[in-house]
């Protein structure tokens, strides 16, 4: 069965969107250890997971760039979860029916790991849904003081956390699993 590890950015008031998070986001600057930790989030992935407003900042931005992560990032298969999508680029396919549904088949079809990028409702499905193996939270060390929080409307939901990851430029990676 393959593993879903969901990757997310997040502010230390655990923001992760809106204008307060952007302009904070541009002053954690990406060192070689924040490289080298997505190369061995990915180094086992088979495909990646996106909702609709994921793939769709991603296809605008990671085609058009080069290195190990994008390299691979670029030709991984892509699963989306949308229902106004018709059509898709950049070696991507809309899941069909429910998004949670086809995810579970998803995990059920070989082994490796399935790396999910992006948060929201999308998100919030699958944790509620028992899908998610791993949540990877990137902290960087700003406070947006506004902006849309990690999981927001999500029932409670017990983890422990299993790793922290130091990666410079006062940024830690922590990784929880569902308890």
């Amino acid at each position: 069965m393959r593993k879903l590890i969901e990757y997310d950015h997040l502010s230390i008031d655990g923001r992760m969107s809106g204008d307060a998070w952007w302009a904070g986001q541009q002053d954690v600057v990406p060192n070689d250890n924040h490289f080298a930790y997505q190369r061995q989030l990915l180094s086992s992935a088979v495909g990646l997971v996106l909702g609709r407003v994921t793939y769709e900042g991603f296809v605008q931005t990671w085609p058009t760039m080069t290195g190990d992560v994008a390299d691979t990032i670029n030709s991984l298969p892509k699963y989306v979860a949308s229902t106004t999508l018709t059509e898709t680029t950049w070696n991507a396919e809309v899941l069909t029916g429910d998004a949670v549904d086809a995810v579970a088949q998803l995990k059920e079809a070989g082994d490796g790991t399935l790396v999910k990028y992006g948060n929201g409702p999308f998100s919030r499905a699958l944790v509620e849904a028992g899908l998610l193996d791993e949540l990877h939270l990137s902290i960087s060390p700003f406070v947006a003081g506004s902006g849309e929080s990690l999981l927001s409307g999500l029932r409670t939901t017990a983890m422990d956390l299993t790793k922290v990851t130091e990666l410079g430029n006062g940024t830690v990676v922590l990784t929880y699993v569902p308890s």
